[in-house]
């Protein structure tokens, strides 16, 4: 999911008991997606590459890109829906590697967890560093398959899908659910991140 060159980060994840397997699973992979971004030994290109299987292989791409399309996912032909879900990991990657470029020099360390559901968390952490304030970031985290999988990203109180959902299902309202428009609109979206 990246488009744009990796920004190289000092970010690191501070050691917590963690208390779940959703606190876990943010602990250990989130440190280990910087170590990507930060490893100085790859080029551009190459972390890139790297930062995009690996969070492809942390979230659910298909089973968030087919929330985000709301009550326009059913009338959608099999074939538009595998075009869309391409192109929204692509668009998801892109912003995934930017938000976690802006907090370059900082700490992330997991504060607690809630559940909202059987196998369904929010796993809180607090970024810290660089003389800035603390800054909240949740990690929605979906426990019921063979592997935790992050299905969200809330940043100061925003959550990305929620976010997103309204934004595309606007932009489905105003193309009589055409996916395709929605589909060519993250392709040029994707492009702001580069």
């Amino acid at each position: 999911m990246l488009a744009g060159t990796a920004g190289i980060l000092g970010f690191s994840v501070l050691p917590a008991a963690a208390a779940n397997p959703a606190e876990d699973f943010v602990s250990g992979n989130i440190q280990q997606g910087f170590d990507i971004l930060n490893d100085k030994g790859a080029s551009p290109a190459e972390r890139k590459a790297r930062f995009a299987a690996f969070v492809v292989g942390l979230t659910d791409v298909k089973r968030v890109a087919l929330f985000l399309l709301g009550r326009y996912a059913s009338a959608a032909t099999p074939a538009d829906l595998e075009i869309y879900v391409a192109a929204y990991q692509d668009y998801v990657l892109a912003i995934y590697q930017s938000y976690f470029a802006q907090y370059a020099g900082q700490s992330l360390r997991v504060i607690d967890s809630r559940m909202r559901a059987p196998d369904d968390f929010v796993v809180r952490t607090n970024i810290t560093g660089n003389n800035a304030a603390p800054m909240e970031i949740d990690f929605r985290v979906r426990t019921d398959g063979a592997r935790p999988v992050l299905v969200d990203l809330g940043v100061a109180g925003v959550w990305l899908a929620l976010a997103q959902r309204d934004q595309f299902t606007t932009v489905l309202g105003q193309n009589n659910g055409d996916i395709k428009v929605l589909t060519a609109h993250l392709r040029d979206t994707q492009k702001l991140y580069r």
